[in-house]
């Protein structure tokens, strides 16, 4: 703490600094930390500080006397965790002075960093109680050798528990960190996790577990089992078998070791900042005993694995709700007669799990008079990242070019586009990427006619009646409030009955260390060898697996369009496919 004494001395100019500990601390034989370190502290100055403590607030003063007594005074309480007071950062200066804003803030701000020190001391507190116990058992009698040894095996494990629960991103991580940390030290033969959700207590599963018998997902709160016991009653349950002759075995903790045969098992309860988490349960085959030491050890791997727990739940939380938002967000591709439509979505493997990348097929608008007219439009984009920002934009880009092209009836894909990007620069949308935007329309004999504008995109696959495979190659620049806009070029082909249309993004072929350019061919290999009869989405599937990368670092879409020439094989008659993620 001294060394924030120190700092704030210096920030501000002034001759003497100290972190002054709340009366608790100071009763106990805590002694307020200084700088210098041999300054001497005036009584004066310890009820300041004990007077800004009981405050709660911040005290600034000019001068807290008169005269050749005159003292300048400044004092921040440090808050804890829970809201309560853990001291006082104070500097003084002998001679008046005015206090100026920023003065406030670089003392406030070293408060707030100091505060923050003093939490995580208190949080390590049991591990270094544990270790400084296991270091004086080392000294003591020879007789206490191996309670010693016992004690410090126990505080390195709180030391690499603090480590591994430190870094876990989510519940099955934290499951699978616990049982390693004890499976070496503390040697249980069963572990259960149990959380509570809607007043019930499920079981969080983890590989670890081996072939436990099937065991209902949870039970409920208020019953009888010890894990819901230690919940309800907050604290820690040590259940011992019977051990009279002739006793049965008895199911003890959870349903998840009803059917083991378990002599001593005890339930942690997890406590959160807010509410208690559930239960972590340790189950052992031989009577296990569990003193003083014991039990301030598992106190405090279960206070670790809370944090870990809250931690993973948070993030669950974020992205459950990032991946409702995506699906949210995602087409529900409509029945086009005569076309057989499948798309998929897969999201990066990192960050919120969604992104920009996104797919739409909708009902094109049509003109009075004119046959050419109505078709499905199609679309394929990519906006920037792959985080909430990024699916937040790619929702508006996506509404804005359907009403671009209800706006134009009966023009073409660029114009559409051309629309976008009047409207993002009016708006002062700062939406940027690629996209291929299409129309496609029935002609005669079964064929259709497609349109197609490409914003810096991917170029489309085309595989013909004949397996015959085309890059559709015309295209202009990407989509970028920076760049001025200009007149958008269409291209034009003729789909016959047999063809097959892929439009995909560039999380597809793009991998780390690979030649894009011969993952486009390879994909163009794989689709024109695909068997004819196979279901499109099926198609998707394989060539998601095949081509894409094992680790996705980047949202990929795959959308595909074909003109049957036909009934399907063994499969009905075509129809759309519904979208799918990964």
């Amino acid at each position: 703490m001294n060394r924030f004494a120190r700092l704030a001395t210096r920030v501000l100019s002034v001759p003497f600094g100290l972190v002054w500990l709340e009366p608790a601390g100071e009763a106990a034989g805590a002694l307020p930390e200084r700088w210098p370190p041999d300054a001497e502290i005036s009584g004066d100055v310890l009820e300041r500080c004990r007077r800004v403590a009981l405050s709660r607030r911040p005290q600034f003063l000019a001068s807290a006397g008169e005269g050749a007594a005159a003292l300048a005074f400044a004092g921040v309480p440090l808050i804890g965790g829970s809201g309560e007071v853990l001291g006082v950062l104070a500097v003084t200066d002998p001679s008046p002075r005015e206090w100026s804003e920023d003065e406030v803030q670089d003392l406030s701000d070293l408060a707030a960093a100091c505060g923050a020190q003093m939490r995580m001391r208190k949080r390590s507190e049991n591990g270094r109680v544990a270790r400084e116990a296991a270091e004086d058992a080392v000294q003591a009698a020879e007789g206490e050798a191996h309670r010693a040894q016992k004690l410090l095996i126990r505080s390195e494990l709180l030391l690499r528990a603090a480590e591994d629960l430190a870094d876990t991103s989510g519940l099955d991580d934290v499951r699978q960190r616990v049982g390693d940390l004890v499976s070496g030290d503390l040697k249980p033969v069963c572990i259960d996790l149990v959380l509570v959700r809607q007043g019930q207590l499920h079981h969080v599963r983890s590989p670890i577990d081996g072939d436990w018998p099937a065991v209902p997902e949870s039970f409920d709160l208020g019953s009888p089992w010890p894990a819901a016991q230690a919940v309800r009653e907050n604290r820690m349950i040590v259940v011992d078998a019977p051990t009279r002759a002739g006793a049965s075995n008895v199911p003890l903790a959870s349903p998840a070791f009803a059917t083991q045969d378990l002599a001593t098992a005890v339930c942690l309860p997890l406590r959160g900042t807010r509410r208690i988490l559930g239960t972590l349960v340790l189950g052992w085959d031989a009577p296990y005993a569990i003193g003083v030491d014991e039990r301030a050890v598992l106190t405090t791997l279960a206070g670790y694995t809370a944090q870990a727990v809250e931690r993973a739940l948070h993030l669950d939380e974020r992205v459950t709700a990032a991946r409702q938002l995506q699906r949210a967000m995602l087409t529900e591709l409509p029945d086009a007669p005569g076309l057989e439509l499948a798309a998929l979505y897969r999201p990066a493997a990192q960050d919120d799990m969604v992104g920009g990348d996104w797919y739409d097929a909708y009902p094109l608008p049509g003109v009075a008079n004119d046959a050419a007219t109505g078709g499905i439009a199609l679309t394929v984009g990519d906006i920037t990242g792959h985080d909430m920002r990024a699916a937040a934009l790619m929702g508006q880009v996506r509404s804005m070019l359907r009403q671009a092209d209800h706006d134009h009836p009966g023009k073409g894909p660029d114009q559409a586009l051309t629309a976008l990007e009047r409207a993002c620069r009016r708006l002062d949308l700062p939406a940027s990427g690629t996209a291929v935007h299409a129309h496609l329309r029935p002609a005669a004999d079964g064929a259709w006619h497609l349109k197609w504008s490409n914003a810096g995109h991917p170029a489309p696959l085309l595989v013909t009646a004949d397996g015959t495979v085309e890059h559709l190659t015309q295209h202009d620049i990407l989509l970028h409030p920076a760049l001025p806009p200009r007149p958008r070029t269409c291209a034009g082909r003729s789909l016959a009955p047999g063809s097959t249309l892929l439009l995909y993004t560039d999380g597809l072929v793009e991998e780390r260390g690979q030649d894009i350019e011969a993952n486009i061919d390879r994909l163009a290999h794989l689709l024109a060898a695909a068997p004819p009869g196979i279901r499109l989405h099926a198609l998707l599937r394989s060539l998601l697996d095949t081509v894409g990368p094992p680790e996705a670092q980047d949202d990929t879409v795959l959308f595909a369009v074909r003109i049957p020439a036909g009934l399907l094989e063994e499969n009905g008659p075509p129809r759309a496919e519904a979208p799918s993620g990964r």
